[in-house]
């Protein structure tokens, strides 16, 4: 793409100057050829890019950083998820930045975050490698007409660079890693870490700061729509199934990880995907599997064989997290505007490593607040140093990382926009059965569809239902697919009286970590938690 003086006076207006070489919006294939010739990568069988990440095979938590200035202090929820850097550290820390820039070949990418025009948040990232700039590419939307690329003035700017570290002593930061957000000069700093997710995951806190604001529900979930327009949106943290279940043949993809809903309906940030690939199945995931054959896919941290080229996606030498990043084009059946109409069908994922949740169950609107507030899964053994037994996660909106503004901004939102559509709420445990994680097994993904499926066409509207003694939550007697004896957790379990330990346990579990959030809330979703613990 052909380089204007506009460019340089937006670079220079942010302190970006005397650089090498600018490679500006090049595709896919020039940016292949740019990643080969500078040795980042290495083609493998049938075309994807596949890279290394080095030591940081995920994202930071622990090193991301919002500076605390006047615009932005008063809405932010400081604490664990959202750190603050003070501006002094921020200045010091983009002084360093930009004199490592200079001399330097840059990879620019103008984009955008939100598929509906009205919402969406025109940004530029920067990288000093190219199969990063591919990563920006691949995952945020590309404008397609010369007039647009012409007009994009960025909103916010991504400067990325892996290869800078910051010093912790003299940066204060909490580590070499620095992921730091400015929101009065509308930037973003990332450096010391080659994992590719940190772009995208800075870009969702944006939009998570500014779309609430304006009356828009920004969502961690993924989304699709049926040949007759209803939509589904499904939240759930990683690891949950929110990529694998909402490719469904049956139902267009609108996107697998990011949404907004407006007053008009569903729309994505995005214009990719993001997927995890360990131990990926053809036959139970063939959309997400063909994708890791095709040209443009970037893979994560995927091990091949040097000779032959051949992928190995069930080997986790390097990391359990290895991912493919690919354009949503690459998925048959989308929703090619990125936008539908409002959820009539809001599902929560979890993936329940103590084997007591049901598989499914009803939600009162009481019932989905709760547990979008309490946003939980549950870790298993070997994922962590020092996890010897399930551990519960709870992340608040199912995104507590990346939330910027208090939980109960998005909670009053989800459920004003709730009560207005009348959208049907559904709870679904993709996690253990008949027993805890080392003793029971994983939840079939071919009866986690079945039920879905059923919730989805209606099935279970007016099925009989029974409620669970610990959590309160009704459950269908019976879904065609799908044996009778799963759908009652503690049916699957043959120590009965060790299910009920589990089950009280856990219930506990959400009555302590809900206490943080007793003071927002009403009473009605105060007590539509466990009854037990």
């Amino acid at each position: 793409m052909q380089i204007n003086e506009e460019l340089y006076r937006q670079l220079d207006k942010i302190g970006i100057r005397n650089i090498n070489n600018i490679f500006y919006n090049l595709t896919a294939p020039a940016l292949y050829e740019q990643a080969i010739r500078r040795r980042e990568a290495t083609i493998s069988h049938l075309g994807p890019l596949v890279v290394r990440t080095g030591q940081h095979t995920g994202r930071s938590p622990n090193d991301k950083f919002i500076v605390e200035e006047t615009s932005s202090k008063e809405f932010i929820w400081w604490g664990k998820a959202n750190k603050k850097i003070d501006e002094i550290s921020f200045n010091r820390i983009f002084a360093k930045m930009s004199a490592y820039i200079q001399n330097k070949d840059l990879y620019i990418q103008d984009c955008y975050a939100g598929a509906d025009t009205n919402f969406r948040i025109p940004i530029r990232v920067i990288n000093e490698t190219a199969w990063h700039n591919l990563f920006a590419r691949n995952l945020f939307i590309i404008p397609t007409k010369h007039d647009e690329i012409d007009k994009h003035t960025p909103e916010f700017t991504i400067l990325h660079m892996p290869a800078l570290q910051a010093d912790p002593e003299f940066d204060k930061t909490n580590s070499q890693v620095f992921v730091v957000v400015n929101f009065e000069r509308k930037l973003i700093l990332i450096g010391g870490t080659s994992y590719a997710g940190e772009m995208k995951k800075s870009i969702f806190s944006i939009m998570n700061y500014i779309l609430p604001r304006r009356g828009v529900l920004s969502m961690h979930c993924s989304a699709n729509v049926d040949k007759d327009g209803d939509v589904a949106v499904l939240f759930g943290l990683s690891g949950t199934g929110k990529t694998t279940l909402s490719a469904d043949p049956e139902r267009k993809l609108i996107g697998d990880d990011e949404h907004g809903w407006s007053d008009v309906g569903v729309f994505n940030f995005e214009g990719g995907c993001y997927a995890k690939v360990i131990k990926l199945s053809e036959e139970a995931e063939p959309d997400i599997y063909e994708c890791t054959r095709k040209f443009g896919t970037i893979l994560e941290n995927v091990t091949m064989d040097v000779h032959t080229r051949i992928l190995d996606l069930d080997d986790g030498t390097l990391t359990e997290n290895t991912r493919a990043a690919y354009p949503l084009t690459h998925i048959k059946n989308i929703e090619k505007s990125g936008m539908a109409g409002h959820p009539k069908n809001i599902v929560m994922l979890t993936a329940d490593a103590f084997g007591v949740l049901p598989p499914i169950a009803k939600l009162t609107p009481e019932q989905a607040m709760y547990h979008f507030i309490s946003g939980y899964t549950a870790k298993v053994a070997g994922t962590e140093k020092g996890i010897t037994e399930p551990k519960a996660t709870f992340s608040t909106c199912f995104g507590a990382p990346f939330m910027t503004l208090h939980p109960s901004v998005y909670a009053k939102l989800l459920g004003e926009k709730i009560e207005k559509h009348g959208s049907k709420c559904w709870l679904i445990n993709t996690g253990w059965t008949g027993g805890p994680y080392g003793t029971g097994s994983r939840m079939k993904i071919s009866y986690t569809r079945a039920m879905l499926n059923a919730a989805l066409s209606g099935e279970l509207d007016n099925v009989e239902t029974f409620e669970d003694p610990f959590f309160g939550l009704q459950i269908p007697k019976e879904i065609k697919g799908v044996p009778v004896e799963v759908l009652n957790p503690k049916n699957t379990w043959k120590e009965k009286e060790k299910y009920d330990e589990a089950a009280k346990k856990l219930a506990a579990m959400f009555h302590a970590n809900f206490k943080d959030f007793e003071a927002d809330v009403s009473d009605a979703i105060k007590k539509a938690g466990p009854k037990a613990g």
